[in-house]
C-alpha cells in the first residue's frame, strides 16, 4: 500500500521542485477536470498527482511500466522527469520504458463508449466495478448504450457502443473479434448483450467471491501488507538515500 510506504510521498515532493508548472497543467485528468467545472473544481492534489505517480516509479528503479495507451503521457513525464534530474544532480534514477501491450482491449463506459470506463465517470451505470453483484453487472451491460442500426460488427467509429460490448467480450472470452461477430450474425444487439450480461456477471462473481474470502480474516490481510511494505521500504530507502545525497538534502538518522 503506498500509504505505507513514506518514501513515496517523500520523493514525490523533490520531484515537485523539478517540475514546471505549464509541464504539470498540460496532464489529461488536471485539463480534463478544469475544463469541465473550472480550475477550481480541481484540487492541488490532482495538479500533483502525476508527479506522485512518477515518483511510484522511480522510486523502485523501475526499466519498463506496464500501463495502457491512456496512461502513456504519465511515463513520458516520468522519463523527463528522470532524466532532469540526472542530467542536473547526476545518474540517479533508471529512464523507464513505458510497455504497452498492443493486444489489449481498451474498455470504454457503457452509457459513453467514446470515453474511457473510469471510476470517476459521472454516471455509475456505465462503469463495471469488479465488486459490483450479478444483479448489478446485469442490470448496467442490458441498459448499455448502443448505435442506430441493427447489424452487429466491429466499427469503434461508426458503431463505438457495440464496437465496446465486442471487445469487453472478447477480453473476457479470448475469443477474436471477428469470431464473436460471426456467433451473432443476424441477431438483435439484444441478443449480444444478455451473453455478455452472463459473461461479465460471471466474472466479477467469482472475483467478487474471492475479494470477500481474503477480507474475511484482516489479521492475515494486516500480516500481508506489513510483510509488502518491509520489502518495498528496503527498496524505496535505498533509492531515496541517493536521491537525497545528489540533491543536498540531509536525512535524518
Amino acid at each position: 500500500m503506498q500509504s505505507h510506504v513514506p518514501e513515496h510521498a517523500q520523493l514525490a515532493w523533490i520531484l515537485g521542485g523539478v517540475t514546471g508548472f505549464g509541464e504539470a497543467a498540460r496532464m489529461t485528468q488536471f485539463k480534463d477536470k478544469s475544463a469541465k467545472g473550472g480550475q477550481d473544481s480541481a484540487s492541488v492534489g490532482l495538479f500533483t498527482y502525476p508527479i506522485l505517480m512518477a515518483a511510484d516509479i522511480l522510486i523502485y528503479q523501475a526499466d519498463k511500466v506496464p500501463v495502457g495507451e491512456d496512461q502513456r503521457q504519465h511515463v513520458e513525464l516520468t522519463r523527463n522527469l528522470a532524466q532532469r534530474f540526472n542530467h542536473r544532480f547526476g545518474e540517479t534514477f533508471v529512464v523507464p520504458e513505458p510497455h504497452i501491450v498492443k493486444a489489449t482491449a481498451k474498455i470504454y463506459d457503457l452509457q459513453d463508449p467514446t470515453s474511457k470506463m473510469s471510476k470517476s465517470a459521472l454516471s455509475p451505470n456505465g462503469v463495471v466495478s469488479l465488486l459490483d453483484t450479478p444483479k448489478q453487472v446485469l442490470k448496467k451491460i442490458r441498459s448499455a448504450m448502443t448505435d442506430s442500426g441493427t447489424e452487429i460488427s466491429y466499427d469503434p467509429v461508426a458503431k463505438p457502443g457495440i464496437s465496446n460490448l465486442l471487445s469487453i467480450y472478447s477480453a473476457l472470452t479470448d475469443e477474436p473479434i471477428e469470431k464473436i461477430v460471426a456467433e451473432f450474425e443476424g441477431q438483435q444487439y439484444g441478443h449480444l448483450k444478455v451473453a455478455l450480461a452472463d459473461i461479465v456477471a460471471e466474472f466479477v462473481g467469482a472475483f467478487g467471491d474471492r475479494t470477500r474470502e481474503l477480507l474475511a480474516d484482516r489479521g492475515e490481510l494486516d500480516r500481508i501488507l506489513a510483510k509488502g511494505a518491509e520489502q518495498a521500504r528496503e527498496v524505496a530507502s535505498t533509492t531515496l538515500d541517493l536521491v537525497y545525497d545528489r540533491s543536498g538534502f540531509v536525512r535524518q538518522v
